[in-house]
């Protein structure tokens, strides 16, 4: 699928949201688009807007907007088994009852105590890339492995599967694959999660699904639980593995700048923050279904009615930074904007503070280690990677 057959709000120009997009914000309406599913929903650019509807989900719906019916269920299975689990797909009460059970797993200062493991994952694998010498490929030898290490280690999941699991992560997102196909390997996601919640009801572990199982298992399903270890193994994986490749080709791309996150520790948070705004590597999240007649941004939004939100566009909306500043340039001094990359309201991303914790103990450690690291291509030759539900790089060669 090419750039411009995709749907309008996953369309990239490399680091940008397209110019449509932009046109589309700046003239402050909401725009009727096609979404990956063939249905017809509001688009919503502006930084204002995206916050309004993330934060109210009883004007917006995420259990309502269920984009898959009618599919074959013998295939696919039922909406049921779909949703079991997956707190993105529910409202509260719901959310709120499967949200509880995690939130003490992914406190920052819980997340603080991993953070001498995850130093040690990162420099194995900096390790391993130094043995091998250049040229290498940053997203298969590091940007990948790295928080895919992290996240079973903290679920319980066997690294050793991992090919298996990136597989199937990579095939649900690819939104230019049949959705049947899509939901068949969802199904078998979710089969393979099942029989680590099996393992783990028989013997449970220290890990996180050890803890579900020991502290909850009598208020959790068999399929919420592989549901819940699904959802957090591939958003675990996934979004911060393309941060790391998309955000290393933006540092590199700016010497300076690379040099403040390599040299200044106190540079390295604000970097962060400023990456996850700038790149938003999450298109737009899961729609949202208008639970009753309702008006946003003066446009008059019917019952039914589908809305999609283009996180690009909204960090890059000058009412986001304030200042004045060019919000299209990646600055890694400028002062933390309250951004949505991690969303906003109840479905604020959970694991927001493990994710944070990897960015800054990778990014500076990269930079350090290799400290001559440069694209191994031309900038025309780096392959980015645009008909998935997260936006990032198939490959990043790099030498040193």
């Amino acid at each position: 699928m090419s750039t411009t057959e995709l749907p309008l709000h996953m369309r990239r120009e490399r680091f940008d949201p397209p110019a449509q997009l932009t046109a589309l914000r700046e003239s402050g309406e909401l725009h009727r688009v096609r979404t990956p599913f063939g249905n017809t929903a509001w688009l919503v650019t502006r930084y204002a807007d995206v916050r309004e509807v993330l934060g109210d989900a009883e004007r917006f719906s995420n259990r309502s907007a269920m984009p898959f019916a009618g599919v074959d269920e013998e295939v696919a299975g039922t909406e049921e088994e779909r949703r079991a689990g997956s707190l993105l797909l529910f409202d509260p009460p719901e959310h709120t009852r499967l949200r509880r059970l995690l939130t003490c797993e992914f406190t920052v200062k819980r997340i603080r105590r991993l953070e001498p493991r995850i130093t040690e994952i990162v420099d194995d694998a900096l390790d391993a890339m130094a043995a091998a010498g250049p040229p290498a490929d940053l997203v298969a030898d590091f940007a990948l492995p790295v928080p895919s290490l992290v996240i079973c280690e903290l679920l319980g999941v066997p690294y050793a599967d991992r090919a298996e699991f990136q597989g199937r992560a990579a095939t649900q997102l690819d939104v230019s694959r049949p959705v049947e196909e899509r939901l068949r390997t969802g199904t078998e996601s979710r089969e393979y999660m099942g029989e680590l919640v099996d393992r783990a009801r028989k013997e449970p572990g220290d890990d996180m699904l050890g803890m579900l199982v020991r502290e909850h298992g009598d208020e959790l399903t068999r399929a919420e639980l592989a549901g819940i270890a699904s959802l957090l193994l591939i958003a675990g994986h996934e979004t911060t593995a393309n941060v790391l490749g998309l955000g290393t080709l933006a540092l590199l791309r700016d010497p300076a700048q690379a040099a403040l996150v390599r040299d200044d520790p106190a540079a390295v948070a604000p970097a962060v923050e400023e990456l996850m705004r700038y790149l938003s590597v999450v298109h737009t999240g899961v729609p949202r279904r208008v639970t009753r007649d309702t008006e946003l941004a003066g446009q008059q939004l019917a019952e039914g009615d589908l809305v999609v939100l283009s996180l690009p566009t909204a960090n890059r909306d000058p009412e986001a930074i304030g200042d004045g500043a060019d919000p299209d340039v990646l600055d890694v001094t400028r002062a933390a904007a309250p951004h949505v990359a991690f969303g906003h309201g109840v479905h604020h991303c959970l694991g927001a503070p493990l994710a944070r914790m990897e960015m800054a103990v990778a990014f500076p450690a990269l930079l350090r280690r290799f400290p001559t690291l440069a694209p191994a291509v031309a900038d025309d030759e780096v392959d980015f990677r645009s008909a998935t539900v997260v936006y990032g790089l198939r490959a990043l060669p790099v030498t040193w």
